[in-house]
Order: structure tokens, then sequence, then C-alpha cells
């Protein structure tokens, strides 16, 4: 994606995508992902866990916890640029929740011994949100650029502020 010169304003394509019908279709897939991983973790999931072997078991909530964390974080992102699209959030407020949304050190899986143990829908939930991941670094990178501002100590807090943000600016309408 590029720049394109009109009447003197530079315009991001980009950012054009960010308030198009493909962003609205990223939004409802990466919703959709959040909702049938939380579905698995706390149905099927969760009685699958109830079978695995010790060490597998902590695989399994040690990845379960890193594809929480991955999810959140690109519902955090999707959230923010859909307030900002429907003039929910100025320029401004957007940069500065944005900066609370951790793209650049999201965790990664680590497929060791015991990763082929796993059950497969877990597994293909993993990969679908690594995809997702993929793809919203990708768009996050050509709207704001590659710098990024440090987030503050408690990635929690900051989880939560950002939700109550986002969440918020959505009641109000």
């Amino acid at each position: 994606m590029g720049k394109q010169s009109s009447s003197g304003n530079m315009i991001r394509l980009a950012e054009r995508f960010a308030s198009s019908g493909a962003f609205r279709r990223l939004f409802q897939e990466g919703m959709g992902l959040v909702e049938e991983c939380a579905t698995y973790l706390d149905g099927s999931g969760r009685t699958a866990a109830k079978t695995m072997g010790r060490e597998t078991s902590l695989v399994y909530g040690t990845e379960s916890m890193r594809l929480t964390t991955r999810l959140m974080q690109l519902a955090s992102w999707l959230l923010l640029q859909r307030a900002a699209n429907n003039g929910e959030m100025n320029r401004g407020q957007l940069m500065e929740e944005r900066k609370k949304v951790r793209l650049d050190s999201l965790p990664e899986p680590v497929e060791g011994p015991e990763w082929p143990n796993l059950p497969t829908d877990f597994i293909l939930l993993v990969r679908r949100s690594l995809a997702l991941q993929k793809r919203i670094r990708k768009l996050d990178e050509e709207i704001y650029g590659r710098e990024r501002a440090p987030a503050g100590d408690n990635p929690v807090d900051q989880q939560i502020n950002l939700l109550s943000t986002a969440l918020g600016a959505m009641r109000k309408t």
C-alpha cells in the first residue's frame, strides 16, 4: 500500500481500507474467532483437557493463555479501529488508546514435543489466530507506521482500560 496525492493532501490507502467493507469483514472475522475460541475453551477444549496427560495438559494450558492474550490484543485493536471509523473517537484519542495495544509483542506458540498431542481443533484455532495476527499487524503498520509507543508496566490494567474505553464508546451509540 502506498500514498497518493490529492489536492496537496497525502492519503494513505490503508486508512481507506480501515473504513471500508473489507475492514468490516475483518472485524467480523476477528470477533467471530474470539467467540469461537471462547466457546471451544469453555466447552470441548475443557473436556479434552481433562483427558490429557500431565505434560500435554501443561502445554495446552500455556498455549490457551497465549491464544487468549493474542486474541484480546487483536480484538482491542479491531474495537479501537471500529470506534474511530464510527466517529466515536477522534484521532488523538485513538492514538492514545492504541499505545496500549501490544501487537509487537504478542505471544507466539511454542511447538514442542507435546504439540502433536494437542487437540486438532485447538491447533487449528491457534493457527487461525496467528494468520489474523499477521494480517492485523500488517494493516497496523500500513496505517500507523512501524514505530510504536511503549505501553505501561501492567498488561492486565492496559487491557482492562483499553476494553473499557472501546466498550464504553460502543455503549454511547
